[in-house]
């Protein structure tokens, strides 16, 4: 297991900003993983979705989901097949997703979710 903090995400999008700095005001020491240019861990997603559930990773509400086309989101009704619109579809998971130095992996950023890492 990696002592690192691991943020994946996409670096336009405001909340991985928000992550992002945070992360670096409180001398947290991560690495960045770029869903645009690596793409989605394939090996990764399990185990996001183990941890908090694939029904909290896959964003419903953001602007990539409304761009879908109905049969596709229609067609995200269990771990698998929201997998395989995730897994095709890299912006349509929550973000930033982010591995812990501990294990534990966080979806969303939310500062007052946080403080205790900032220790």
């Amino acid at each position: 297991m990696s002592t690192r903090v691991t943020l994946f995400g996409i670096p336009n999008c405001d909340t991985v900003k928000k992550a992002r700095n945070w992360l670096t005001e409180h001398g947290i020491d991560y690495q960045f993983h770029d869903f645009k240019k690596q793409g989605v861990p394939a090996e990764r997603l399990p185990h996001w979705m183990a941890a908090v559930g694939w029904e909290k990773l896959l964003n419903r509400q953001g602007t990539s989901w409304r761009k879908l086309d109905e049969a596709t989101k229609a067609g995200a009704i269990d771990e698998s097949s929201a997998a395989a619109v995730m897994r095709e579809h890299a912006s349509t998971i929550k973000r930033p997703v982010v591995e812990w130095a501990d294990g534990q992996v966080t979806v969303g950023f939310k500062p007052e979710d946080w403080q205790d890492r900032a220790r």
